[in-house]
């Protein structure tokens, strides 16, 4: 049996220690965003959280070091539904290309899972919002646009402004209109509501990069830590066999 060897960061939440405490597998702890990601570049482990760290360093670093944008897809759950959900970062998905990007990198991770996509795509209103405000009528016609566009590939919906509905249909892959957008909802479903997170998974590298929140539970960096864990074993694994297994 194969050990996997996962990495997580420590900040001033400490969560991330005790959290390391509840999981089967060892973690490697580090106080510094340096040695976590040069760990996981340099192949020394098999996975990396960034815990309680921060991330106006490791994430340029990542886009530096693979000279292409990389995007960051939250992995949520919510009455025991799990779904994907992006962007996150509040400065990703400002652009319509920047959006497609977004989908076509998830929905491949999705696949590498072998989980079918269901595409759900937010805007900023309903159908007959738009003529209320020029950057509601935007936001509608760039995701009417963005759905044209996918439609061919995937399964996908424009949903508008009513999230619900696309949870409510198991959407596995939810495209928030924005960044800023996206991390309130977020925050909103797991700091305030009863969301779960899982972390997010860094989109466009081969490694594996859980981002989480400086602010997360014990619990919730448990999670984090064992899809990690959950995501070293798969890919070791269809290295070996052409076999996959989902979340």
């Amino acid at each position: 049996m194969v050990i996997m060897k996962i990495a997580a960061g420590v900040g001033e939440n400490k969560n991330i220690i005790e959290a390391s405490k509840e999981v089967d597998f060892e973690v490697i702890l580090t106080e510094s965003e340096e040695e976590l990601i040069q760990m996981l570049v340099n192949k020394e482990i098999n996975g990396a959280v960034r815990g309680s760290l921060g991330s106006s360093w490791i994430i340029p670093f990542l886009k530096e070091k693979y000279n292409k944008d990389i995007y960051r897809a939250s992995l949520l759950e919510i009455k025991n539904h799990k779904f994907l959900f992006a962007p996150v970062g509040i400065d990703e998905g400002d652009s319509k290309e920047q959006k497609i990007k977004i989908i076509e990198l998830g929905a491949q991770f999705l696949k590498n899972i072998d989980i079918n996509p269901k595409i759900a795509i937010l805007s900023g209103g309903r159908p007959q919002d738009i003529g209320r405000s020029k950057k509601i009528y935007d936001s509608i016609e760039e995701a009417e646009n963005i759905t044209t566009i996918i439609k061919n590939k995937y399964s996908v919906k424009h949903y508008f402004i009513l999230i619900e509905n696309a949870i409510k249909d198991k959407a596995n892959f939810i495209l928030a209109p924005d960044g800023i957008s996206g991390n309130l909802i977020f925050r909103t479903l797991v700091f305030l509501g009863s969301g779960k997170s899982y972390g997010a998974i860094t989109l466009g590298i081969d490694e594996i990069f859980i981002d989480t929140s400086r602010a997360q539970s014990i619990k919730g960096y448990k999670r984090a830590l064992e899809f990690s864990h959950y995501l070293a074993r798969l890919k070791s694994r269809n290295k070996h066999a052409d076999t996959k297994t989902s979340l």
